[in-house]
């Protein structure tokens, strides 16, 4: 017995070391890890409200995109760097020509109430853009009434344009809506719509609940979508809530209420940057302030002159103005495309740094001159380089405005800032009655120049400077034909080039995006924003749940 009991130890303290042993083994070898998990919910406050949930509608204000991009979805989606990927769109084809797109639906894509997404609900979407009474962007509309749609069969719809135009596909971006709930409603009948309280998308997260008081729309509670074909989130539950200001928005995240900051100001960053809770993500936004010169005028100012338009970008400390007047929240642009979108290339571009000597050696070529450093340059006539800049009369618009006027200044030009409503801005442009103008130019995801820079455009479309050049004019009447991501690249990094030479207008800035999100909220990421609402594009990476792996840490 007392053998028995004896080998039974022996076997016990074998085992014993056999275990001790894996144990050590495993800690040298193995590691433990924390994964994403499902589940969580994340909160974020915004300033401004929403007026409607309709996804044809929210193009006019930043609340309605910012529920209308989590809860619906369109035939496809843009990516980080602002290109077209397949949404509820299984994938797409293209004609040779460039006019005709076949798009097969994913027999996956259900509506948040289970029926199924089906080519009818493509058709009556695009049947509400083409109505005449569409209340929504007039491009928008005018877009779809040139563009004939038809069904091939449940899942597949062929759009046929009218001529070849490669951003098309920006508009299959749109949310659709569904037809087995809507059918029968006019295009007029959308802003009045009970949908707007109750709306079913097709999208990664659905609506539970919207908090409503004396009409308005003061949070909107969100759920994850499992059917959704998509990505799937990590995060069960989203509520956004609303408030009046976006300090008030900040205030609320301050209080404890919520876990993100859509769009903080420049005056609250210091705020951000004091807290050691918060993540702040910055990116460019899709939008261009530049300054445009009337080179119809050439009786009277010298804009015809590409000496002269070079001078002028030559002689602005663009740091300088982001810096002091826009808080440093600005990119300074190369070229007049938006940094870090697919088409953007400043290799090879003309650079202008601040050198106001390189300035006035091209004045002086170009024939201003002056005898003294105080005086204002004049032309061989005695007649002074003075004109006036126009911009709307608010902040930091007029503010930026007087320092540039005052950077030309020191250079001898004499420039008056004439400040008016946006709305006579808008007038003197389009009956190109200004001299200079600071604009800001709201850039899409395709780039696509020819309404600005065509040569045709010049007297009557939105070529407000009168500028005109053959070459650019068949590269970006070319690129806008071709279906080919690469051949497009290569016209448009040529069209970089020339615009940098030609200098048409002068780009100033690029403004900066900034949003703030707790740090439990993690794998937070945003790239160049078409509007505010694309900072969810990486919504179904994030996380606030992790969960503990082991692995090993052989390679």
């Amino acid at each position: 017995m007392f053998r028995r009991i004896g080998w039974q130890s022996l076997l016990v303290g074998i085992g014993f070391l056999f275990a001790a042993g894996m144990l050590v083994h495993l800690a040298a070898t193995y590691t433990t890890d924390f994964r994403p998990a499902p589940g969580g919910t994340y909160v974020e406050s915004v300033g401004g409200y929403p007026q409607t949930l309709n996804p044809l509608l929210s193009f006019y204000n930043d609340a309605d995109a910012d529920v209308t991009t989590l809860v619906f979805s369109g035939l496809t989606r843009w990516t980080m760097d602002g290109a077209i990927e397949p949404d509820l769109a299984l994938g797409w084809e293209i004609d040779p020509g460039g006019i005709t797109y076949t798009f097969h639906i994913n027999p996956r894509a259900l509506w948040h109430d289970g029926v199924a997404v089906s080519a009818d609900d493509v058709l009556f979407t695009v049947g509400l853009l083409q109505d005449p009474d569409y209340p929504g962007p007039p491009d928008i509309g005018a877009l779809w009434r040139s563009v004939h749609v038809e069904k091939v069969d449940d899942l597949t719809v062929r759009f046929t344009l009218q001529e070849p135009y490669a951003p098309f596909l920006d508009y299959t971006t749109i949310g659709l809506l569904p037809a087995h709930l809507l059918d029968g409603i006019r295009a007029g009948d959308l802003p009045a719509l009970a949908f707007d309280r109750q709306p079913i998308g097709s999208g990664p997260f659905r609506i539970t609940g919207i908090d409503v008081d004396n009409g308005q729309i003061n949070a909107v509670m969100l759920k994850r979508f499992p059917r959704y074909p998509g990505p799937k989130p990590y995060l069960e539950n989203v509520t956004l809530r609303f408030y009046p200001t976006q300090q008030a928005a900040f205030e609320a995240y301050e209080a404890g209420n919520s876990e993100g900051v859509a769009a903080v100001p420049p005056a609250l960053l210091p705020r951000v940057w004091e807290d050691e809770r918060l993540n702040l993500y910055s990116a460019p936004y899709a939008e261009m302030g530049m300054l445009y010169l009337n080179e119809i005028l050439t009786q009277t100012l010298p804009f015809d002159k590409m000496e002269v338009r070079r001078a002028l970008l030559y002689a602005l400390d663009r740091q300088a103005l982001i810096n002091e007047v826009l808080e440093g929240q600005a990119l300074v642009p190369q070229t007049p495309l938006i940094p870090g979108t697919w088409a953007y290339d400043d290799s090879d571009v003309r650079r202008y740094a601040y050198d106001p000597q390189q300035a006035e050696a091209l004045l002086t070529i170009a024939g201003w001159t002056r005898t003294t450093p105080t005086e204002t340059l004049h032309d061989e006539a005695g007649r002074p380089l003075s004109f006036t800049l126009m911009t709307v009369d608010s902040e930091p618009d007029r503010s930026l405005a007087q320092a540039i006027a005052q950077q030309w200044e020191a250079i001898g030009i004499s420039v008056t800032v004439d400040a008016v409503p946006p709305l006579a801005l808008g007038g003197a442009l389009e009956g190109r009655s200004y001299e200079a103008a600071l604009v800001r130019l709201a850039l899409p995801g395709d780039p696509d120049p020819y309404p600005l820079w065509h040569e045709t455009e010049a007297l009557s479309g939105q070529n407000y400077t009168g500028f005109r050049h053959r070459r650019i004019s068949e590269i970006i009447e070319q690129a806008r034909r071709l279906t080919d991501r690469q051949q497009r690249r290569e016209l448009y990094h040529e069209f970089q080039q020339r615009f940098m030479d030609e200098v048409p207008a002068l780009p100033l800035f690029v403004p900066i995006y900034n949003y703030a999100v707790d740090r439990r909220v993690h794998d937070v990421q945003i790239g160049p924003l078409m509007r505010p609402s694309d900072r969810f594009r990486s919504i179904a990476d994030w996380y606030v749940l992790q969960r503990r792996v082991i692995v090993s840490e052989r390679r």
